[in-house]
């Protein structure tokens, strides 16, 4: 079996920090190409994962161009796919495009209509109505949780194959570490994260809080005041800037609640996995919650709203909290010593381990390849 896996034109895989996506693909293609998948990856000339051969288009990501306006950006992802279709059409060899590039990937690749196409879907699919409710022909495509799908337009479901959780190379693989006393939120800052919540709720019990990830792409306070001391700077009203600002930043002591910025590597993995809990105050349906698994693969209990994803990932009393309230979230936070390290960590090995993902994903491949082949133009 060939592929041709479309990371998009972004970030390297593996992204050298944040990168949800681009993680993603870097823990899928390893262990598809040791039960014999051949892949090519379309991705950046940045990218270092051991693949059978590379595609690109830029030499290195573009994600800081995302922040700029659409009729300034807007070339980019559609140069990045013009190369994929000049790509599969010079070639006959391969089987299937595992799609990850939002809106213009299927919307592109349906329109060329010569190959078999798995689009897998990220993202909020409120995002984009018009598309979603009006799905192209031919484009399958699957979700990363059964709650995302349950929003989906009808037409979404029913190219639908179904969900598959995403996967964390953490699973298995870090030993324990030794716990300490502070609470962490790992991810983007950003208002549907709740920062804010977690930072608020930990002063008011006491207790001491790491919020690690970017704001926009910064990672530190020097970076973030330059931005908003410039009012021409164009991340000087970016939302995710303003939230810290006006809603984080009032808790932000450098003692009991901290934030750090991104971290990545053996700095993250320590930082996250000696945490005494992992908070996830989220403001929205989280589709996917890869945070959420990694914490329980490093054995740190999540403690969230039951929102989204959550219910299905987080098994209440058991892996972790699941609480209604922001009053209920606070009392399950003293309650996390109740978790068992242990069950949380063989909970991930048993379904987010990356090997659990990828033979998830060659079950659909070996469905949809099943399928007799798409005619192709011209053919008679």
């Amino acid at each position: 079996m060939k592929i041709l896996m479309n990371a998009g034109p972004w970030l390297p895989v593996p992204p050298a920090g944040y990168g949800g996506i681009e993680n993603i693909v870097a823990t899928l293609v390893p262990e598809l190409r040791a039960r014999g998948v051949e892949v090519v990856l379309a991705t950046v000339g940045g990218s270092t994962i051991e693949v059978d051969e590379v595609l690109h288009v830029f030499d290195e990501g573009q994600f800081a161009h995302l922040q700029k306006p659409y009729n300034q950006v807007m070339g980019l992802a559609h140069a990045h796919q013009a190369g994929v279709v000049a790509e599969l059409r010079r070639r006959d060899d391969i089987d299937l495009v595992h799609d990850h590039l939002e809106v213009v990937g299927p919307a592109v690749l349906s329109a060329l209509g010569t190959h078999r196409v798995l689009h897998t879907l990220h993202w909020d699919l409120h995002k984009h109505p018009d598309l979603y409710g009006n799905w192209p022909r031919g484009i399958a495509v699957n979700g990363v949780s059964r709650s995302q799908l349950a929003r989906a337009p009808q037409s979404l479901q029913r190219a639908s194959l179904g969900a598959i959780y995403l996967a964390t190379p953490l699973a298995g693989t870090v030993p324990p570490m030794e716990r300490n006393d502070h609470l962490i939120v790992m991810g983007r800052v950003c208002g549907l994260k709740g920062q804010h919540i977690a930072a608020r709720l930990c002063q008011k019990l006491g207790l001491g809080l790491v919020l690690a990830g970017p704001v926009s792409g910064l990672n530190d306070a020097a970076e973030l005041e330059q931005v908003l001391g410039d009012p021409e700077h164009p991340l000087h009203g970016h939302p995710d800037v303003r939230y810290h600002a006006e809603e984080v930043a009032r808790y932000l002591d450098g003692d009991l609640v901290r934030w750090v910025g991104g971290v990545a590597g053996e700095e993250r993995d320590r930082l996250y996995g000696s945490a005494r809990a992992a908070l996830f105050p989220i403001q929205w349906d989280e589709p996917g919650g890869t945070a959420v698994v990694e914490a329980m693969a490093l054995g740190v209990p999540p403690i969230g709203l039951r929102r989204g994803c959550l219910p299905e990932l987080i098994d209440h009393g058991r892996t972790g909290f699941l609480a209604d309230t922001e009053e209920e979230l606070a009392e399950l936070v003293l309650r996390a010593d109740e978790i068992d390290p242990e069950e949380c960590r063989r909970e991930a090995r048993a379904r987010f381990s990356p090997g659990v993902m990828a033979e998830h994903y060659l079950e659909l491949y070996e469905r949809l390849i099943g399928q007799a082949r798409p005619r192709r133009s011209g053919q008679e």
